[in-house]
């Protein structure tokens, strides 16, 4: 058997044991539970009020930036979280030393944070089934846009969280960066009210990046065709929706290997041992 397949299946093998590792552990999926339980929480608050004017649900609105935002928290951040806290304690280094192992690795990553995202997704919509009535009437169409927007948001934010693990210099500077980016996106990429409040340059820099994209995607599979008079020409745009997510998802696709095979060429027992000396100092 080709030695890359062999890793590749051991690594989905993997993923698939750490995400069943994860369900039994309060700690590792804490923070999912968390963030998702805290959506649904908005959203039970939100189901008896309508957005003024109209009579869509104000839960309705707000659900399908949820799902948006849900991808990049929890893709982007687990990959950024778990890639720089294993390189600390030594994980890393133990899969350079395996034939194919950084192949077997990293698929066991994307399999393990795929699996949790979609997790989470469909507990948020289930939730959305009995909090918000409109979803029953999403028909195959808004189902399958669902389906091909997370796929490629997930292949957008997976590679960008695994470049920014690779460079960042401890799990603690990682975490802020995301915190700062996925704050600083979500202010600006409209996720809960129209983008046409904000200014033509903010639109301008929201449309670079994938967020804005995966919000528009999922309010066109969530939202009736009318809602898309609040959005810019008056359109779902799902061609540029398509392109725009799939061009991140490439990119991150290329750039992120060579960067994890420069970073992870670069681990030694000494950089551990280094990393892992200043880590105790910063709890002592």
């Amino acid at each position: 058997m080709n030695p890359t397949l062999h890793a590749a299946r051991l690594g989905f093998a993997r993923g698939w044991m750490e995400f069943k590792h994860q369900v039994t552990s309060a700690q590792d999926i804490g923070f999912v539970v968390i963030t998702t339980a805290a959506f649904v929480v908005v959203l039970y608050f939100q189901r008896d009020a309508t957005l003024p004017g109209t009579d869509l649900s104000l839960a309705a609105a707000t659900l399908p930036g949820l799902l948006g935002l849900m991808i990049p928290i929890n893709a982007l951040m687990g990959a950024v979280g778990t890639l720089a806290v294993e390189r600390e304690d030594g994980t890393l280094l133990r899969a350079k030393a395996l034939p194919q192992g950084m192949v077997g690795y990293l698929v066991g990553k994307v399999v393990v944070l795929s699996i949790s995202t979609l997790a989470s997704l469909v507990v948020l919509l289930v939730a959305g089934l009995f909090l918000v009535p409109e979803l029953a009437g999403t028909g195959v169409g808004g189902w399958l846009t669902i389906a091909w927007i997370t796929v490629l948001g997930l292949l957008s934010a997976l590679p960008l969280g695994a470049v920014i693990g690779a460079v960042a210099g401890s799990p603690q500077a990682a975490g802020g960066l995301v915190m700062l980016t996925v704050g600083g996106l979500t202010a600006i990429s409209g996720v809960f009210y129209p983008i046409t409040a904000l200014a033509g340059w903010l639109q301008g820099l929201a449309h670079v990046f994938p967020l804005y994209w995966l919000g528009l995607g999922m309010r066109s599979a969530l939202l009736p065709d009318s809602a898309a008079a609040a959005e810019i020409g008056g359109s779902w745009r799902p061609v540029e929706t398509t392109l725009v997510l799939a061009a991140w998802a490439v990119a991150g696709l290329v750039l992120a290997p060579p960067i994890l095979r420069r970073m992870a060429r670069r681990e030694s027992g000494s950089l551990m041992e280094q990393r892992r000396h200043r880590a105790m100092q910063r709890i002592g």
